[in-house]
Order: structure tokens, then C-alpha cells, then sequence
């Protein structure tokens, strides 16, 4: 019964999700490299299929992962933007205006310094948005690590530049990542479209409809060319936050789909998608330009573009830092923010389809992410000693006991 309980208490704490994405990146790493190797690579091209009458969907297990279950993961994310808009974090202006000019900070200066390591070769300048992306279950994971030791408004501030972090890294995956579009498809996606949006407008109770409307409108966006992960975006924000009883399927959604994609989904997707092969893996390997690039752009770049973004905001008086936060803090936080993981990855599998480019990808990626996550962590625990010392010897001073 203790080990239920120790399970439970484990699943509820804020660092779980991350710690769990770590072990599955793990896990692929070992895998990857062991003997193994070839039943995992295997296992990730085996094709699966879904026909009727010899008409349908035949893939790789790999896309089936990254086109149908991150569409469930973006479906979440959609969810939690909408819920963030109408009555969260994202509701007032000026509660965004800070950390959404950090997370815009965030997302250039790291194209930009991969950009600088790979513009000599056309062939991988497509991959600039991958070290522009954060992966809020690793950040917040590592942050919820130094429990109270940092400032309740750090997590507030870290969450919304993530939250916008990633309606950031999803219209680029609209704009920028459609390679060959079928009208004929978005076209007939306007029917499912319009009956969520008469479910949404009559305040439905039932969300099996819903889900049955977004499944459809997943495989026409997907038949479309645009990135299929798009139609859980869209059908997120058509599920009501309030019903005609005046209960919340939103909230219901929301709640019950989390566990299941913090510790199921995205770990399935870290499995499949994190295995570097490090046999023969050279210094000029690490040095080549998209790893390096990749790399560069996690820890440089997010560093510069959000610190350098959120001095800039303060400097001309359009903001205050949050209470409680220095700008020590807020290093520590542009370091956390350079962990790209999940969605770094999935924007270089979107960039490069040859296995070469993907390993050297994931390479950058680990690489960036691991760096970042160690430079952040430290950081926010070195700043925390002090303050951790200050509210102790006001504890124990007699006339602050008095005056209590």
C-alpha cells in the first residue's frame, strides 16, 4: 500500500512529467546503442495500416506516433490555450506583455544563431525553427525541482512563456511546414469545421461528438498536406468551455487527457524519437553545423533572446518584473527556457526525413537540452541559497518572533 502511495504522490508532483520524458530519452539512448538496435529501427519503420476496401491510411509506426499521437498532444495544448485566453494567465494584456515579448525573444535569436552556424548550406537552413521551440513539461519539471525555493511568479512567468512559446511554434508549423497542400481536402475539412463550431455555439455536453469531428477533420487535414497535428489545435478551441448545464467539458477534457500525454504520449514520442546512435560518433561529428547549430541556438540563443527581450520591455517602461523575481532569476529562467526536447524534436523530423540529418538533429537537441536544463537548475539553486539563508536567520531573529 506505502508503494501506491509513493507512486501516487510521485505522479502528482510537478517535476513528474519531466523526470519521466528524461527516463524515456534515456531508455531510447540505451536502446539505440545496445543490441537492440536493429529491432528498435525495425520497429519504428514497421508499416500499420488502416483500410477499407484497400483505401485508407498506410504508414510507418514513426508517423503514426508523430502525426496521430501529438495530435492528441497538441489537442491538449490547444485546450490549455483556450482555457489561458477566457479566463487564465492569457486573459489580460498586460499579464502577457512580459513574458510574450521574452517567448518572441525567445523563438528569433535562436533561428538566428542556427541560422549563423548553417547558412552556408541550403539544404539544412530549413531547419531554423527547431532550437526555437521549449518543452514545458522538461522546464517546468526542473523548476518544480527547487520546490520553494524560487519565487511562485517565476512558474507563472515560465508557464505563460511557454504556453505562448508553443501557439508560437504552431503557426509556424502551419506556415512553414506545408509542403504540398490539396485544396479538394481543406476544403471538405470545412465540414467537420462547421459542425463543431454549431456543437461549440449550442453549448454540448457530450464530447464524443466532438472527438468523432476532430478524428475526421485529423485525416482530411492530414490527406490536405498541412501537418495534421493543426486539426487538434482546431478542434481544442471548438470544444465549449461552458455547456448548456453550465459545467465545463473543457475543464473535464483538459483534466482527464493530461495524465495520459504527460506519461504516456509524449514519453511514447521521446522513445521513438530520441535514439541518437553514438557508434562512431566523433568531436567533428558534435562540431558539424546542425548539431552545433541546434546546439548553439538551445543555450545561446534562448538566453540571449529572452533575457536581451525582457531587458529591453523593462528598460523602455512597458513592464515590471514579476514580484519577488531578480534578473538573476530571470537567467535562470532564459536557461530553462533553451530546453527545446519534444518540440525541437518534432520540428526536425517536420525539417529532414534522412536518417543522417535526424541523428545529427537529435544529437543537438539532447545536447542543447541537457546543457541548458544543467546551466538553469544551478543557477536557480545557486540564487536560492542566500534568500534561503535570509528567511531562516528572520525566523530565528527574537524581534521578528516578538512582532509576530
Amino acid at each position: 500500500m506505502s508503494i501506491v502511495r509513493s507512486l501516487d504522490r510521485f505522479f502528482r508532483h510537478d517535476a513528474a512529467g519531466g523526470i519521466v520524458l528524461m527516463a524515456s530519452a534515456l531508455l531510447a539512448l540505451i536502446v539505440a546503442n545496445s543490441g537492440l538496435s536493429q529491432g528498435y529501427h525495425a520497429w519504428l519503420v514497421m508499416p500499420f495500416s488502416i483500410l477499407l476496401d484497400g483505401e485508407g491510411l498506410s504508414k510507418p509506426l514513426i508517423l503514426w506516433i508523430n502525426d496521430g499521437l501529438m495530435a492528441v498532444f497538441f489537442f491538449l495544448i490547444g485546450l490549455e490555450l483556450k482555457r489561458e485566453m477566457l479566463e487564465g494567465k492569457l486573459k489580460n494584456p498586460s499579464d502577457v506583455m512580459l513574458p510574450g515579448m521574452a517567448a518572441l525573444g525567445g523563438m528569433a535569436v535562436p533561428a538566428l544563431v542556427y541560422l549563423a552556424f548553417t547558412w552556408s548550406d541550403p539544404a539544412l537552413r530549413g531547419g531554423w525553427a527547431i532550437p526555437a521551440a521549449t518543452d514545458i513539461a522538461f522546464a517546468v519539471g526542473v523548476l518544480a525541482l527547487l520546490g520553494k525555493r524560487v519565487p511562485a511568479a517565476l512558474k507563472i512567468f515560465l508557464l505563460t512563456l511557454a504556453i505562448l512559446d508553443d501557439l508560437g511554434a504552431i503557426l509556424i508549423i502551419a506556415i512553414f511546414y506545408t509542403r504540398e497542400l490539396h485544396l479538394d481536402y481543406l476544403y471538405l475539412a470545412l465540414a467537420p469545421v462547421a459542425g463543431l463550431y454549431l456543437l461549440n455555439r449550442a453549448g454540448a455536453h457530450r464530447i464524443a461528438p466532438i472527438i468523432l469531428l476532430g478524428t475526421v477533420l485529423w485525416m482530411l487535414v492530414l490527406k490536405s498536406g498541412v501537418h495534421a497535428t493543426l486539426a487538434g489545435v482546431i478542434t481544442a478551441f471548438f470544444v465549449p468551455l461552458k455547456d448548456r448545464h453550465g459545467k465545463s467539458p473543457l475543464h473535464a477534457l483538459e483534466h482527464a487527457l493530461s495524465p495520459y500525454v504527460l506519461f504516456l504520449i509524449v514519453p511514447v514520442f521521446a522513445f521513438a524519437n530520441a535514439g541518437v546512435v553514438l557508434g562512431g560518433l566523433t568531436l567533428a561529428d558534435l562540431a558539424a553545423p546542425l548539431p552545433l547549430g541546434i546546439a548553439a541556438g538551445l543555450v545561446i540563443g534562448k538566453q540571449v533572446g529572452v533575457l536581451g527581450m525582457t531587458w529591453l520591455v523593462i528598460r523602455a517602461g512597458w513592464a515590471r518584473l514579476p514580484a519577488g523575481v531578480t534578473w538573476t532569476h530571470i537567467y535562470g529562467l532564459a536557461c530553462l527556457a533553451g530546453i527545446g526536447f519534444t518540440m525541437s524534436l518534432f520540428i526536425g523530423g517536420l525539417s529532414f526525413s534522412d536518417q543522417a540529418h535526424m541523428n545529427a538533429v537529435r544529437l543537438g537537441v539532447l545536447a542543447g537540452s541537457a546543457v541548458s536544463a544543467l546551466l538553469g537548475y544551478g543557477l536557480l539553486r545557486w540564487v536560492a541559497q542566500p534568500m534561503a539563508r535570509d528567511e531562516a536567520d528572520k525566523a530565528a531573529d527574537p524581534a521578528t518572533i516578538g512582532a509576530e
